[in-house]
């Protein structure tokens, strides 16, 4: 059996663990320390057209500022091909805040949702939010797609979609969780951070994934 791994295969392999984190070659690359181009595609191959490969010392620090482990990395290589379709429910986030889509740990109910394929690695519990309104740019727009997970483990760091007893729903950065407080970054210049009381969030969903 072949087992060498091929120059697309790892590049894939990195693609996919930043679209676990919600984050977009250059993003993944700020928050391992790297300069913001290294994982860049026209930086993938030479103007002569020879392949570049990832330093080990790269991803390393990738799998460090992720929390990936090696073995996460390596189930993310492809070794049969294109990259697998996947269905999941889909809502717009304007909605997100109605009774009847979700249960009290934020997994889909109902039958109020449509369907949408993507080519992202997600969770059975997983599903797509379609971005309205202008709150939450420049990181994400109107109509943009996030793939979310009420059951990924959530870090500081990681981008969320968070929903309070209220009704209220919103895409922010977790700053920071206690037993008693719940904080939160906004992408939005305009729009200001947020510190919720524990008791007022009712679930919180991490971004595997966005369209941009």
């Amino acid at each position: 059996m072949n087992t060498v791994l091929s120059h697309d295969q790892i590049w894939v392999a990195i693609d996919g663990l930043g679209a676990r984190h919600g984050l977009s070659p250059s993003a993944l690359a700020r928050k391992a320390g790297l300069d913001p181009t290294t994982f860049n595609r026209s930086k993938r191959k030479t103007p002569s057209g020879r392949e570049r490969w990832p330093s080990t010392e790269s991803i390393a620090k990738v799998l460090q500022a992720t929390g990936a482990s090696l073995e996460e990395f390596i189930g993310l290589i492809s070794t049969t091909g294109p990259r697998p379709r996947h269905t999941r429910p889909l809502l717009r986030l304007a909605q997100a805040g109605a009774e009847g889509y979700f249960d009290e740990s934020g997994r889909v109910i109902g039958d109020g949702w449509e369907e949408i394929d993507i080519l992202a690695d997600a969770d059975e519990h997983s599903y797509a939010l379609e971005i309205s309104g202008d709150s939450m740019t420049p990181l994400y727009r109107d109509g943009d797609i996030v793939v979310v997970s009420p059951s990924a483990p959530v870090r500081r760091g990681d981008r969320v979609v968070v929903r309070t007893t209220a009704g209220e729903v919103m895409a922010k950065e977790l700053k920071r969780q206690t037993t008693r407080t719940v904080e939160l970054r906004s992408f939005n210049p305009d729009h200001p951070d947020r510190i919720l009381p524990s008791e007022e969030v009712s679930w919180i969903a991490r971004v595997l994934w966005a369209s941009q």
